[in-house]
């Protein structure tokens, strides 16, 4: 169904927003189609239709770039979408365990939402968080350090409608609309609300600060002693990575 004169109008407003901030109109893309699916929950292709209006590309250029980024969906996927990390560390640490349980428990395929459309899922690359892996995302907030049993106490807390806080960033865990128009380009004010960083995170910086090392010294500066000195039988202090067992 084609957008009404309403919501194209608003779209229209919010595009020419988003364009203006790239000295090339092409550039505005990926936020055009975030804003689509924050306003259907999907691409379609009236939202491929409309983006490529909006910065003169053909519909077979755009629907190059939505078929090639997994983040954006052709089908309604549900109010939350949980993502489980299966890439290497992850999965060795249970990741695998927890997709193949929560396929289970939810009973779904694909993208597609449970009946009552209030959760989805799939299997996500890299998080770039490992120092909490097992990893699990719902609508790319981060929740960290899952077993196959927190995984579906998470996924029912969703569809009882319980509040659920990430476990690092926001306060509050928004739609999977909510968090297209994020994408977008349009902050909820949430960024700085919560724990960004925790302490596995930020345990090289810590070992850091204890040993004195800093940029300088680590480049052969009298900025204070050197990791490297250390491991080569200097006083400065031991070595992160002899620390950790790792290979020299």
């Amino acid at each position: 169904m084609a957008f009404s004169e309403q919501t194209t109008a608003e779209l229209s407003r919010r595009a020419a927003e988003i364009i203006a901030r790239y000295p090339k109109a092409r550039s505005a893309l990926l936020p055009l189609l975030h804003l689509v699916q924050a306003t259907e929950g999907y691409v379609s292709d009236d939202g491929i239709t409309f983006c490529a209006e909006q910065i003169g590309l053909s519909e077979a250029e755009v629907t190059a770039v939505v078929s090639f980024y997994t983040m954006y969906k052709r089908q309604p996927v549900g109010e939350y979408h949980v993502g489980v990390c299966t890439n290497t560390l992850c999965a060795i640490m249970g990741g695998d365990v927890i997709y193949a349980g929560l396929r289970e428990h939810l009973c779904t395929e694909g993208d597609e939402p449970t009946g009552d459309g209030k959760v989805s899922m799939e299997r996500v690359e890299c998080n770039a968080a490992c120092d909490y892996a097992p990893v699990v995302m719902v609508n790319w907030e981060f929740f960290d350090n899952q077993t196959p049993e927190s995984a579906r106490e998470l996924v029912d807390g969703l569809r009882a409608g319980e509040h659920i806080a990430p476990a690092r960033g926001a306060d509050r865990l928004v739609t999977w609309r909510e968090a297209a128009m994020i994408l977008a380009g349009y902050p909820d004010g949430q960024a700085t609300t919560g724990q960004t960083a925790g302490q596995p995170t930020l345990a090289g910086l810590r070992i850091a600060k204890e040993n004195g090392w800093t940029p300088d010294s680590t480049a052969g500066g009298s900025g204070g002693s050197s990791p490297r000195d250390s491991t080569a039988g200097g006083s400065g202090g031991s070595s992160p990575r002899a620390n950790a067992g790792g290979r020299p």
